[in-house]
């Protein structure tokens, strides 16, 4: 055991964050290790791999990501502000970059390729982001002569445009859902409101008309008879047929037939497997992580801690929604992994990346020790 006692740099950090997220973390992880052994050797088998070529990768992948993950909770908010600068403008760049230099997989260049290692950038995107405007949010409820607002919508509207060259709607409606919480948590004007939902309804129309496959999905969601169902149906399936206890490990069918059953189908796999209630207990574990990241947010003195872990927590809770309510069939498919458990190496250590950052930004801040002054005997406030 760590003694409350120590003046170590291990010790203030273990009696400074938040140990339950920790433990929370590391189940979704485990979590992450069991679907993968359960859905991804069915696709090695497809392409002629080894059969656990994929839970191998994915445990190679999850060790930097704890790494990252736990290197940067020990970063000081001055750190992680000048780290987040240096990734954003890195990973904006790279994205950009894979307009031109990118391998176009189903319509878009979203991959580069660096060292002999495929990279997304545009993963590392969104947490550097958060920080940024988190910054630029805080920055203007302390000043309001400083145009951070407009700085922050001139990020935003930089960050979308190259998603959208790419192309990636996922990841900008995604994006653009957690700014407009940030927003909304400055407490901007009405007139705001109206602007960005009627900007945001104007480019999902031109979206709609003018990227074929983004119409396609839209039309296979609203009518499943106009188009090829047949992901979205068996995942579906998939639940029916797991029920509340599942059909046991390495009994289900789903895996089989989905060419992304270890990636974006991973919750599907799981529920056939190990059925649905297994499937509510992850649920629940990343309710907590998010509503428990709220909450330290909410006790926030400092602006800059309590806009970033907002937005950290959303950018990771919606986009483990839209994951799953992908493989309900609530929503039209988009490819965007479930954090932590599907596979995906830029992905994961993206999320741990804003996850380590949350977790920095959330650490209690040390008991000021009150001292008498010597003069007049007035109680002053000493960090401790």
């Amino acid at each position: 055991m760590v003694s409350r006692a120590e003046r170590t740099w291990f010790a203030d950090w273990w009696w400074t964050v938040d140990r339950l997220l920790l433990f929370a973390l590391g189940a979704l992880m485990l979590a992450g290790i069991i679907f993968s052994l359960a859905a991804s050797p069915p696709v090695a088998n497809r392409l002629g791999l080894d059969a656990f070529y994929f839970v191998n990768r994915h445990i190679m992948y999850l060790a930097p990501a704890i790494a990252v993950l736990l290197g940067v909770s020990f970063l000081s908010p001055r750190a992680i502000r000048r780290v987040a600068l240096v990734v954003f403008v890195v990973s904006l760049a790279l994205t950009a970059a894979t307009l031109h230099f990118g391998a176009e997989v189903k319509g878009a260049r979203r991959w580069i390729v660096l060292a002999g290692v495929n990279i997304q950038p545009s993963e590392f995107v969104k947490p550097a982001f958060v920080i940024l405007v988190s910054w630029l949010f805080a920055e203007s409820s302390r000043k309001s002569d400083v145009p951070a607002n407009s700085l922050a919508i001139a990020l935003l509207a930089a960050v979308v445009a190259v998603l959208v060259l790419q192309p990636d709607f996922g990841q900008t409606l995604l994006v653009t859902l957690v700014f407009c919480a940030l927003f909304f948590m400055t407490g901007m004007r009405f007139v705001w409101v109206i602007a960005l939902a009627g900007l945001g309804a104007v480019g999902g129309f031109a979206a709609y008309s003018t990227i074929p496959h983004v119409a396609r999905r839209i039309k296979r969601f609203l009518d499943p008879a106009s188009g090829d169902t047949f992901q979205v149906d068996a995942a579906v399936e998939s639940f029916v047929k797991g029920g509340w206890f599942g059909r046991g490990p390495g009994e289900g069918t789903v895996k089989r037939i989905l060419p992304d059953s270890h990636a974006d189908f991973v919750f599907a796999v799981a529920a056939e497997e190990f059925g649905i209630v297994v499937c509510l207990a992850v649920v629940a574990l990343f309710t907590f992580i998010v509503l428990r990241a709220l909450r330290r947010a909410q006790r926030s003195e400092d602006p800059f801690a309590r806009f970033a872990v907002t937005g950290l927590a959303l950018l990771f809770g919606t986009q483990a929604a839209i994951n799953m309510a992908v493989n309900l069939a609530l929503i039209p498919a988009k490819g965007m992994t479930l954090p932590f458990i599907s596979y995906g190496g830029s992905s994961m250590i993206s999320i741990a990346y804003g996850i380590g950052m949350l977790l920095a930004l959330s650490r209690e801040q040390p008991r000021a020790e009150m001292l008498v002054a010597s003069a007049g005997g007035a109680l002053v406030e000493r960090p401790a």
